[in-house]
């Protein structure tokens, strides 16, 4: 059965992390890349940048399928705005899962979310359309991740834990059971946070 060509919209570095899951998934063949005036024809692990931003209406005629490989560290907005687009374009944006992932049959992903190598989703969990769970990353039973959040490397989720749209939770960190964290907020690497947190908190450790 031949694989379906797929567009990458965003050629940076977060693009190579996508294309080797991508690959490794083997579901879809990716046609090119899209990206800014100054990364056309740039090549990207065998890829090249074949288009940019205003090109998408003309790509969506030729292509069902995109995925958002902008990487988000402290500000969604740049990928929301390409994912909005993408959905009002007519794209398909599939669900890519590294095979050393591990998703729960009784977990829910949404549309556009990379699941990446070594990261656990469980039992009950729930992740929104257009997130990012990175390498080895932990989302316990029962957590849910809201649409548009970056859940970087190493990062543990604890059980009922929800993390509000547009987040970032940094790499190594740890959120405390039940914890609720407010929308676009930022949590930086290798912390502890214990508490809730409110909308477009910025937390930095003890003291803040």
């Amino acid at each position: 059965m031949s694989q379906p060509d797929i567009i990458l919209i965003g050629a940076g570095g977060h693009a190579h992390a996508c294309i080797d899951v991508i690959e490794q998934q083997g579901q879809f063949k990716i046609a090119g890349l899209v990206g800014l005036p100054s990364e056309l024809h740039n090549h990207h692990l065998g890829y090249s940048v074949i288009a940019m931003d205003d090109d998408l209406p003309q790509l969506q005629k030729e292509y069902c399928y995109a995925f958002i490989t902008l990487g988000q560290i402290l500000s969604p907005n740049s990928r929301i705005r390409l994912y909005q687009q993408a959905v009002q374009l007519g794209f398909q944006l599939p669900v890519i899962i590294a095979p050393t992932a591990y998703v729960s049959p009784h977990a829910s992903l949404g549309s556009g979310t990379l699941i990446m190598h070594g990261a656990i989703v469980n039992a009950g969990a729930t992740v929104g359309n257009n997130c990012i769970i990175n390498n080895l990353s932990l989302v316990e039973h029962d957590a849910t991740v809201e649409n548009h959040c970056h859940i970087s490397t190493g990062a543990i989720l604890n059980g009922g834990v929800k993390i509000g749209m547009g987040s970032f939770i940094g790499s190594g960190s740890v959120i405390k059971e039940g914890v609720v964290i407010g929308a676009g907020s930022v949590v930086g690497m290798g912390l502890a946070v214990r508490h809730d947190l409110i909308d477009h908190s910025i937390f930095r450790g003890t003291g803040n």
